[in-house]
């Protein structure tokens, strides 16, 4: 049987606790594992445990890379959190989007497909207490397996895929791997619509930038362009150009973290809207002027499917806030290049 979620209203909650490792996590990461049975526990004590062998694998002591296999046996420690009213508020905010479905784009037995809303996280954590993945659990209370085939920045919306059995997952995430290192073979293509400011000159630009990832004293993960960094590749293809902002295609050659939004930023040309990133004063001014999220959206995935094979091309049209403040631009400036969306 597949192990519960571990709540923090239950005695177990407080007690070491002996969990048999069925078929549905068969492959899983130890980590991703525990992330998902402990719900709202920060990820930084996950690894903490697991790290100084509290967490124990058919008695042994394991890394957090750890592949599952089924009837391993955990031993996993007492897991205490305490939550903070921010943490409930958020828990409630996403409660209340939870009243309308999100919006699917496809599904079958093996792969959901849902269009992310911007201002949504993907999963709990890091100071937020709820995410797509629990709205969709909580939306399907049937569902035997629900994870994450991939991420997408909270602020950012658009092409989301969802495993629905743990086959299909593996394969997933050996792509988005592959696709990520920007190294063998490249199965999943995945293009972005993006708003920056200023005037972007060429029509076709390919930005070789290293990435390097690092935390700020509160704890923030931010990415900065750094020859320490990792290996990163996007292909900017020019859409349309008004007087002060133009609209791009992102192709992601490599999947970094925070990738299109440094390498815009790096190019001198900062994501509208990007409160990470950007240029802050102009942020200011878009808000006032309709924008208010960061225009990023994942708008079209093409890929093989994970059971089949067969060719998959997945596409999210771009919301209507973002639509509408394209109008807006197109009427206020000169367009002298392409055709705005």
């Amino acid at each position: 049987m597949p192990a519960a979620p571990v709540s923090p209203l239950s005695p177990d909650f407080f007690q070491v606790s002996q969990t048999l490792v069925g078929e549905d996590a068969h492959g899983q990461r130890l980590d991703n594992f525990l992330f998902r049975i402990a719900h709202g526990v920060p990820k930084s004590h996950i690894y903490r445990i697991v790290r100084s062998g509290q967490v124990r694998v058919n008695g042994r002591r394991a890394h957090n890379a750890y592949r599952l296999q089924t009837g391993d046996v955990l031993r996993i420690p007492p897991l205490r959190i305490a939550r903070r009213e921010e943490a409930c508020a958020d828990e409630i905010m996403a409660g209340a989007q939870l009243k309308a479905d999100l919006p699917i784009l496809y599904e079958d037995a093996a792969l959901l497909v849902i269009n992310k809303p911007a201002g949504l996280a993907v999963h709990g954590g890091s100071g937020v207490s709820f995410g797509v993945i629990e709205a969709l659990r909580r939306q399907r209370p049937q569902a035997k397996f629900l994870e994450l085939a991939h991420r997408l920045d909270r602020e950012t919306s658009g092409i989301l895929l969802v495993g629905k059995k743990r086959s299909a997952l593996t394969v997933l995430h050996d792509m988005f791997r592959e696709s990520s290192s920007g190294h063998g073979e490249r199965r999943v293509d995945k293009r972005y619509f993006v708003l920056v400011a200023g005037r972007w000159q060429e029509p076709l630009r390919h930005v070789r930038l290293p990435l390097f990832k690092f935390l700020l004293e509160s704890g923030e993960r931010r990415v900065r362009v750094d020859a320490l960094g990792k290996p990163a590749h996007t292909v900017f293809r020019l859409l349309a150009r008004w007087e002060n902002f133009s609209l791009l295609e992102a192709e992601l050659r490599s999947g970094r973290t925070h990738q299109i939004r440094v390498h815009c930023a790096a190019m001198g040309h900062p994501i509208a809207g990007d409160e990470k990133y950007g240029d802050f004063a102009l942020n200011r001014a878009l808000v006032q002027k309709g924008l208010k999220r960061m225009f990023l959206h994942a708008w079209k995935m093409r890929l093989p499917h994970p059971v089949s094979g067969e060719a998959l091309s997945l596409e999210a049209p771009l919301p209507v806030a973002l639509t509408g403040f394209l109008k807006e631009i197109s009427c206020r400036e000169k367009q002298d290049y392409g055709q705005a969306l």
